[in-house]
């Protein structure tokens, strides 16, 4: 087997979907496996130019995350890959106990020698900015739509788990463990290459936690892509960012391969009936919701979908509603109720995740359905892992931030379902009735 130049590790399955979708795109041959892929797995997968693992890491407490990204770190350094990138949401919200993106960059950086520890700040096509280490987010990916100061966004700063209350990347990682991070500025790409080299080396030679890296527009990420282009080509390394750490990776003038780039299929209206299961609490999935016409909605109990004693008949009653409506032919979109969600105890969100999962795989083995949509990181993540397939490859794209993937499984009823996981923030008002239309 080559080894693939790029690796990432999504840390939710959303995500991961996203940077899968651009390095596609791209022309680059990747494949995103659901777990940690041994060697018959990658040598089925073909010749690969990138790599990815669909990961929860954050949901994930600090002990359980160092235990699973230990072995990612170790498996893809065994591969050879030259650039490990571990993808976080594009808001960077995460928490010292939750999700720490301090506990990735010491668990991972463990496994690749370069001493530049990469972080990138934005991603300027879902409307993320990072201006001299400080994060700003639209509630979208529309142009229009007005850009806050991540600790003053009317979402992420209330997310029910990890609230981002912290503006400044450098103040918000140091709460997580990376005590010395050090910000390289706009300013350092307007002078060329060499310059950014020589303010790079400069930084590195205290020996800092992390490099954050200011982006603004595509520009920036073209010249971040070279200097990771170079610093890879002496020893492997760490870059920690949303999808736009992919996109500087493409940017750059030799890291594409010779395939032409790949625009995905046009997303053909679905042939038989679409199931959408959203746990998301997203004001934008809300909206969403309402908007989906052209489906049976069915509510979701969390606090009865994990409630001990009737947990398990609950979600069989409403696994076999789901499914009789979809083997007559009808879209279903079943969503968790969202003030119900927001009632339930912090502690118990990742059995309610769990619980979603078990739902889905129910419904799919009740009813012959070939395109689904999962909305909600933590949503998707377990769902996805519940149904026990190997991998996803890209087939086109549904929104900015919104990918449709082909699910390879060993169960011919699972493979080549098409799957579209979703993040809160992604996504025009009509994207689930976009999946059933094309």
């Amino acid at each position: 087997m080559s080894a693939p130049a790029y690796a990432f590790y999504g840390d939710d399955f959303t995500g991961a979907t996203d940077t899968l979708a651009h390095l596609a795109r791209a022309g680059l041959r990747t494949r995103l496996f659901l777990r940690i892929p041994d060697d018959s797995c990658v040598a089925r997968a073909g010749t690969l130019d990138a790599i990815g693992v669909a990961g929860a890491a954050r949901s994930m407490a600090p002990a359980a995350m160092r235990q699973e990204l230990d072995a990612v770190g170790a498996r893809f350094a065994a591969l050879g890959v030259r650039v490990m990138h571990y993808k976080v949401c594009s808001t960077f919200d995460s928490a010292p106990e939750v999700g720490s993106i301090g506990v990735a960059v010491r668990s991972l950086g463990a496994h690749f020698a370069h001493p530049l520890r990469m972080v990138v700040g934005g991603q300027p096509d879902l409307q993320r900015y990072c201006v001299f280490g400080q994060l700003f987010a639209a509630t979208g990916a529309d142009g229009r739509l007005p850009v806050y100061r991540i600790d003053r966004h009317p979402t992420m700063s209330r997310h029910p788990v990890t609230p981002m209350h912290e503006a400044d990347l450098r103040r918000h990682l140091r709460a997580q463990g990376l005590e010395d991070v050090v910000s390289v500025d706009w300013r350092a790409y307007a002078s060329g290459e060499r310059v950014l080299m020589a303010r790079v080396e400069e930084a590195l030679g205290p020996r800092p936690d992390a490099l954050l890296f200011d982006v603004q527009d595509q520009a920036h990420l073209r010249a971040i892509g070279r200097l990771m282009r170079d610093c890879a080509a002496q020893r492997p390394l760490l870059a920690v960012g949303a999808s736009s750490v992919a996109q500087a990776w493409v940017l750059a003038d030799d890291a594409r391969p010779g395939a032409a780039p790949c625009n995905g299929e046009p997303v053909a209206p679905a042939q038989g009936p679409v199931f959408v299961l959203a746990g998301s609490l997203s004001p934008r999935t809300q909206a969403q919701i309402e908007a989906a016409i052209s489906y049976l909605r069915v509510p979701l109990e969390p606090l009865r979908m994990i409630g001990e004693r009737e947990g398990e008949a609950y979600l069989r009653e409403q696994i076999n509603v789901i499914g009789a409506a979809l083997a007559q032919g009808r879209n279903v979109l079943a969503y968790t109720e969202r003030t119900r969600v927001e009632a339930a105890a912090e502690g118990r969100r990742n059995a309610l995740a769990l619980a979603c999962g078990a739902l889905l795989d129910g419904v799919l083995r009740r009813a012959p359905v070939r395109r689904v949509g999962v909305a909600g990181g933590d949503t998707s993540s377990f769902a996805v892992r519940a149904l026990g397939a190997r991998a996803l490859s890209y087939r086109a794209s549904l929104a900015p931030g919104v990918a449709l993937c082909r699910l390879h499984a060993d169960e011919a009823r699972l493979d080549g379902l098409e799957l579209m996981l979703k993040g809160g923030q992604m996504g025009d008002a009509d994207l689930f009735e976009r999946l059933i239309a094309g």
